[in-house]
């Protein structure tokens, strides 16, 4: 029996020293994906994209993150972190490889912390941005999202009804699967190229016929959103207690 993907990333994950290092809960995930051709989306992404049938994709992720910790320290150190534990995130991310390892490299990020936005590109070397978010993310009545940049009005707007199946996991070699199972996340700033690893169980999703009202937020990440095609949507309940490992060089 083939051993999935998820299990492969832990393994991967623990085989490093000290980690994972922080935990974290991911909740009411929603996944907006579209098809792009490849010669458009490469200038703006500095790793080599991962194709699946000549394509490009990129996937917008609503969700949000709570009581994030560092997985050692109790009390005191979760304290510490407690300004920067809670908040909405959107991501728009694509999907790329390095050294044979898949993963995923983030356009740019948008979440309302202040705070959060500051730390985030030299630890992490992510492209936070600043933005107000809503999220109505509600399985039995339907989703709805409205993330603002703060500096420029650029707006993602979307709506879906409630999911259209079960609960599942994503077929194996399926394009579900190619969007979803993802557990490393590649980053550059400053030149410095960086990985850092999750983990979480494979996720467990319906699809969702969603409609994508207004994105004018997606062009802020490069000329290449304008051929985007939208291609479906997904929701995840999502996890708790995500394993987060550290940002090394690559």
């Amino acid at each position: 029996m083939k051993t999935s993907i998820s299990t492969l990333a832990k393994e991967h994950l623990l085989r490093e020293r000290f980690e994972p290092v922080l935990l974290a809960d991911w909740s009411d995930t929603v996944f907006l994906h579209y098809a792009v051709k490849p010669e458009l989306l490469q200038p703006f992404v500095p790793f080599p994209l991962d194709l699946r049938d000549g394509m490009a994709y990129v996937s917008l992720v609503a969700f949000t993150m709570r009581n994030m910790h560092p997985r050692r320290g109790g009390q005191w150190s979760a304290a510490l972190f407690r300004p920067i534990a809670t908040h909405e995130f959107l991501n728009v991310r694509t999907y790329v490889t390095h050294n044979g390892e898949a993963g995923i490299y983030f356009l740019a990020e948008w979440l309302p912390n202040a705070l959060s936005v500051m730390l985030g590109p030299p630890v992490f070397g992510l492209p936070y941005r600043h933005g107000r978010i809503s999220y109505q993310h509600d399985p039995a009545t339907g989703f709805k999202g409205s993330v603002e940049d703060e500096a420029t009005g650029a707006t993602l707007r979307y709506s879906a009804g409630p999911a259209e199946n079960a609960m599942q996991e994503a077929e194996a070699g399926s394009l579900t699967e190619f969007l979803l199972e993802r557990y490393s996340a590649f980053t550059t700033f400053l030149g410095l190229h960086r990985r850092f690893r999750v983990w979480h169980p494979a996720w467990h999703h319906a699809a969702i016929t969603a409609t994508v009202h207004e994105n004018t937020l997606m062009e802020r990440t490069g000329a290449w959103a304008r051929a985007a095609r939208f291609i479906g949507a997904h929701h995840a309940p999502g996890f708790k207690d995500i394993w987060m490992g550290r940002p090394r060089l690559v």
